[in-house]
């Protein structure tokens, strides 16, 4: 019998409280990676299988070799040489497959390692079984827990939960399983309703040129993504229960369940300008959690930037008015 590490763990509420919306599983998953950057690839990846009360039923880890330079070596540990002999991406996607099927994918900032594991399935022209997701950082925040940052380590002290090696994706997935199932219960005794968000799975992907497939990590850990310039002006503010109009400064703010980049691509199309930040020129916010005290969130409020959210934008983009013509 598999031992569960989270078994002790404290603030399990009794069965008779336990929401009967809440998922029949989940899939804790961390995956380590060779950056940040939309191209960038997995080097290793864990599964912690849950059932619905958070016990684990099972764990699981492999190597991946990305076919290129392992980037962070000092954070995950993973040399070009390790890696060398490890299985690529889609001979390994079958078994993830069965690891995350029908159940509901946890991680920690899990927009990323979701972001991360569609671009890989995306690549193999495939997509991952996930439908929904849960980010354990929403899910603290959700709670209230008296933590100073959001931080794994930080989450992991606050419920007493010891790491013995921080970046190597299997401890750090069975760390957050063991913190994962307090918070939990603690959800199920309040009846808070999970911050579960929707997984889309990419059917548009292109790699893009194969440039620089050997450059240095600090390129590929924050990269600068460069848009064409919008060619409309700004007609103003979006004024709810309208329409948007090319020329549009559009801003983000939290997670997605449509990938980031995606999405920022689709209103560029459509002849949107995205916006980094908000300001007084911002005509709207597209976010999630709108009571997320964020900077964007903040500004939006103090300037009366209208905010709407992913269904609603992604609606709207399918109308978009176009640019009154100019006078020349």
């Amino acid at each position: 019998m598999l031992e569960d590490p989270t078994a002790a763990a404290p603030h399990l509420a009794p069965p008779s409280s336990w929401p009967a919306t809440y998922p029949q599983g989940y899939a804790v998953v961390d995956v380590e990676t060779t950056g940040l950057a939309r191209d960038d690839r997995i080097v290793s990846a864990a599964v912690y299988q849950l059932d619905a009360r958070g016990a684990v039923q099972d764990h699981w880890y492999t190597l991946v070799n990305p076919q290129r330079d392992p980037g962070p070596v000092w954070i995950h540990g993973l040399t070009e040489e390790m890696l060398a002999g490890a299985p690529r991406f889609p001979e390994i996607a079958a078994e993830l497959s069965e690891r995350l099927a029908d159940r509901v994918l946890v991680a920690h900032n899990a927009a990323f390692d979701w972001s991360m594991l569609a671009r890989e399935y995306a690549r193999t022209r495939g997509a991952a079984p996930v439908r929904q997701r849960l980010c354990t950082i929403a899910l603290s925040k959700e709670l209230g827990l008296p933590l100073p940052n959001h931080k794994l380590e930080t989450l992991a002290a606050h419920y007493g939960v010891v790491q013995r090696r921080a970046h190597h994706a299997l401890d750090d997935a069975r760390v957050l399983a063991e913190t994962f199932r307090p918070s939990l219960h603690r959800a199920a005794e309040t009846g808070l309703r999970l911050p579960l968000l929707a997984c889309q799975p990419l059917t548009e992907w292109s790699e893009g040129p194969a440039i620089g497939r050997q450059r240095s990590y600090q390129q590929t850990w924050r990269p600068s993504r460069k848009r064409p310039a919008c060619p409309y002006p700004n007609p103003g503010r979006y004024e709810p229960g309208g329409q948007l109009v090319q020329g549009m400064r559009v801003a983000f703010s939290g997670d997605t369940s449509v990938d980031r980049e995606l999405l920022e691509d689709r209103a560029i199309e459509a002849g949107l300008h995205v916006a980094t930040s908000v300001s007084r020129l911002t005509s709207v916010l597209v976010t999630n959690d709108p009571e997320s005290p964020t900077s964007k969130t903040t500004k939006a409020r103090s300037f009366g930037t209208p905010v709407i959210d992913e269904a609603a934008f992604m609606q709207l983009l399918q109308d978009v008015t176009p640019a009154p013509p100019t006078n020349r």
